[in-house]
């Protein structure tokens, strides 16, 4: 499940400063953050001294999980790859982490051995995937990589998310839209999510899950260092290391054409080693939503362009 952005704790969250010499890492990012988040009242400690950062101290949260101080030093440092899932488990039951932010937690504490470097070729949706989703009425429909990129969709996805996007753009890859790109750099996308605020930490919690499972992904890390110098807000949100699985739930959107609708989501993932996934959206049955969807279905027909070309 997704939630809408996050609790009201995490909206307060501010990236905790560095201690002099601090190694930077993202493992080391994530668990400031969430040592930043707990108070000691709140975990049972007494507070003694002034706080020079916020949230827990490093020896109170070593206390808590019932490590030394020194080996959670080196950890968070990221001078220590083989901590156990014992270690792993105690420090997330410490820090309260849910099951989301646990696994990103041994995403990072025990990164994948890196692979030998190999060519890279352009992801491309199978024909298979393309003709299930044009296949597919009455439903907006997105297939995308891992990265967001766009890699086909059928009518009422492209009308609904991209209209002002050449329908067959996802079938080049120079021309191919990155759906988290639009939503931090496209004033269209901006204007069409009612609750952009929201959809911006939702696509950012799940960015961070994809970051942690593919650290040596060359292109999603000049996707985040784009989008980092570009949007100040996307920046300022990336470092607060939210971390959330959305796969389902219900997005808000006022459509250029259509007006306000409210539609539910689901993500499913493709069986295969690939990392595509399929994004659907579909409106409640006999709702206003369901008129709007079925009304901007039928504002555009479907035409012999849909059948996508070759990828180049």
């Amino acid at each position: 499940m997704c939630d809408k952005g996050g609790t009201d704790r995490d909206r307060q969250i501010r990236p905790p400063m560095r201690d002099t010499g601090e190694v930077d890492t993202e493992l080391g990012d994530f668990l400031r953050t969430r040592r930043a988040r707990l108070q000691p009242e709140e975990v049972g400690l007494a507070s003694y001294g002034a706080r020079r950062v916020p949230g827990l101290r490093r020896e109170e949260l070593a206390q808590l999980a019932g490590v030394s101080v020194t080996y959670y030093t080196r950890l968070e440092q990221g001078q220590s790859q083989n901590a156990s899932d014992d270690v792993l488990d105690a420090i997330a039951r410490a820090l309260r982490l849910n099951d989301d932010e646990t696994a990103h937690l041994r995403n990072l504490a025990r990164p994948a051995k890196r692979k030998r470097r190999q060519t890279s070729r352009p992801e491309t949706a199978r024909p298979s995937t393309r003709q299930l989703i044009l296949a597919m009425d009455g439903v907006a429909v997105v297939a995308m990589d891992r990265r967001s990129d766009v890699l086909a969709w059928n009518t009422l996805g492209h009308q609904l998310l991209g209209s002002h996007y050449d329908v067959n753009s996802p079938y080049s890859v120079g021309t191919r839209p990155n759906l988290t790109r639009m939503l931090f750099l496209d004033s269209h996308t901006r204007e069409l999510y009612a609750r952009w605020d929201d959809e911006a930490k939702r696509s950012i919690a799940s960015l961070r899950l994809v970051a942690g499972r593919h650290p040596d992904d060359r292109h999603l890390a000049e996707l985040i260092g784009e989008l980092s110098m570009k949007s100040t807000e996307f920046a300022a949100l990336w470092s607060r290391h939210p971390v959330l699985n959305c796969t389902f739930g219900v997005k808000y959107f006022h459509h250029p054409v259509v007006g306000q609708i409210e539609l539910a989501f689901e993500v499913v993932q493709m069986p295969d080693d690939s990392a595509h996934r399929i994004l659907m959206y579909s409106a409640e049955p006999g709702t206003p939503s369901e008129a709007a969807l079925r009304l901007l279905g039928a504002s555009t027909q479907q035409t012999a362009s849909e059948k996508a070309p070759q990828d180049s």
